[in-house]
C-alpha cells in the first residue's frame, strides 16, 4: 500500500482485530447471512485489513455490502450450484452469494481436484465481489500448491485508444509457498490504480498521479489532482497511455476476462444489456506442486529466491527490495499485535450502524 493511501496518524483509530471479525460477522447475520458464512466473509475482509490491503477491507466495502444486501442486490443464502465438471474443472453458479463467502468454497474444489489429477481449476458466474483477490490464491499456497484467483466485472476502465468503459479493474491473483519465508502473494488490478483507492484517496486526502484515470472523452489526465477535481471519469489500464506500456495493461485484463468470464460460461461483462446482469466472474485454480517436482525441494528454492531478491542492493534512496507479499507479511505480524489502523470516520461509521442493528461496537486497541 503505497504512503499516500494509508491513513493519517491524526486520524488513525487502533482496532482490536478480533473485534473488527466478530463485529462484522454479526453485521453480515443481521443481513440475513447463515452464521458460518458470515463467519467466513468477516474472516476475508479481517485478513484484507490485517495484510493492509485496505482498498477491499472493511473501510471500502462493508457499507457496500450492507446496502447490496438491504437493498435486495445480493442473495444471503444462495445454493451454489454445478453447472458443469470434469475431474480437473468444475464451473460454478453462484446464485447471487457475496464472492467473499462463496470464495473459499470455489477455490476449496480447485484444491481437491488438483489433488486428484494435478491442477484444478474452478470458474464462477452470477456472483457478487471478489474482494481481495490474493486471498483465495493464499488458499492453494496453505494447502502446498501454486494458486491463481482473478476476477471480472464492471465498465470502469477504458481499452486502450478508448473513450467508452468496456472493462473492469479485473484484478490478477498468484501465491505459491516456501519453506521459512513469507509466502509469494502478488495480486494487482489490471487498472493503473484499483478504483477502490480512489475512495481511499477521498478519505485520506491525497491526490490521483498523472495517469491514473481519463476524463469521460478518454484523455488521460496526466497532472496530479484531487479525485473531486477529477470530476467524473474512468479508470486507465496499468501503464496509463500507449507509450508508457497501457497496452500491456489493457491486454492482461481482456485475458481475465476470457479466463473469468467467457469460462465461466455467462455473458461477459461488456455485453451485458444491464450492468452486472450476470454479476461478477471468477477463476480459481490450483497447481499441485509434487504433481511436478518434489514439495520439499521446490520449498527450499522458493527459499532462496526470496532470500536472494531480500538481499539484493537496494537503488539510492531505497531501504530494500521487497518481494510480492513480503510487506503484508510484515504489515498482518504488526497489526495483530497492535490493532488495525481504521480512520476515524469509518470508526464512526460503525458505531452508528452497529448501533441501528444492536451489534456490539468495536474494540479499541
Amino acid at each position: 500500500m503505497l504512503e499516500r493511501f494509508k491513513v493519517k496518524p491524526e486520524d488513525r483509530v487502533m482496532i482490536d482485530h478480533e473485534s473488527l471479525e466478530a463485529t462484522v460477522a454479526a453485521l453480515f447475520e443481521k443481513m440475513g447471512v447463515p452464521a458460518d458464512q458470515a463467519a467466513e466473509g468477516a474472516d476475508v475482509l479481517t485478513t484484507t485489513d490485517l495484510r493492509a490491503v485496505e482498498t477491499h477491507g472493511v473501510s471500502n466495502m462493508m457499507r457496500a455490502y450492507i446496502q447490496m444486501y438491504a437493498g435486495g442486490r445480493m442473495n444471503p443464502n444462495p445454493n451454489v450450484r454445478t453447472v458443469r465438471e470434469t475431474p480437473g474443472t468444475a464451473v460454478l453458479d453462484a446464485d447471487g452469494g457475496l464472492g467473499i463467502i462463496v470464495g473459499r468454497g470455489a477455490m476449496n474444489i480447485a484444491v481437491a481436484k488438483a489433488r486428484n489429477v494435478g491442477t484444478g481449476v474452478v470458474t464462477m458466474s452470477n456472483s457478487g465481489h471478489l474482494g481481495a483477490v490474493g486471498h483465495f490464491a493464499m488458499i492453494a499456497a496453505q494447502n502446498d500448491m501454486i494458486g491463481v484467483c482473478m476476477t471480472a466485472g464492471g465498465a470502469s476502465v477504458l481499452p486502450t485508444f478508448g473513450a467508452e468503459g468496456r472493462l473492469g479493474a479485473n484484478p490478477i491473483s498468484y501465491a505459491a509457498p516456501a519453506r521459512n519465508q513469507p509466502p509469494v502473494l502478488f495480486d494487482v488490478a489490471t487498472s493503473a490504480v484499483a478504483m477502490n483507492k480512489v475512495g481511499l484517496a477521498r478519505r485520506v486526502g491525497s491526490d490521483l498521479l498523472p495517469g491514473w484515470v481519463a476524463d469521460l472523452e478518454g484523455n488521460p489526465i496526466m497532472e496530479e489532482v484531487a479525485p473531486e477535481e477529477a470530476g467524473n471519469f474512468f479508470g486507465l489500464p496499468f501503464g496509463g497511455t500507449r507509450e508508457g506500456g497501457s497496452h500491456k495493461g489493457y491486454g492482461f485484463s481482456m485475458m481475465v476476462e476470457i479466463f473469468s468470464g467467457l469460462l465461466s460460461d455467462s455473458v461477459p461483462s461488456m455485453l451485458d444489456d444491464t450492468p452486472f446482469q450476470s454479476g461478477f466472474k471468477h477463476y480459481f485454480a490450483a497447481y499441485d506442486i509434487a504433481a511436478f517436482t518434489d514439495l520439499d525441494v521446490f520449498k527450499d528454492k522458493m527459499d532462496r529466491v526470496l532470500e536472494m531478491l531480500k538481499d539484493t542492493k537496494p537503488a539510492p534512496g531505497q531501504d530494500r527490495v521487497l518481494y510480492p507479499g513480503l510487506s503484508e507479511a510484515e504489515e498482518e505480524a504488526d497489526r495483530r499485535a497492535n490493532g488495525i489502523p481504521l480512520h476515524s470516520e469509518v470508526v464512526e461509521w460503525f458505531d452508528d450502524v452497529c448501533g441501528e442493528f444492536s451489534v456490539s461496537p468495536l474494540k479499541r486497541k
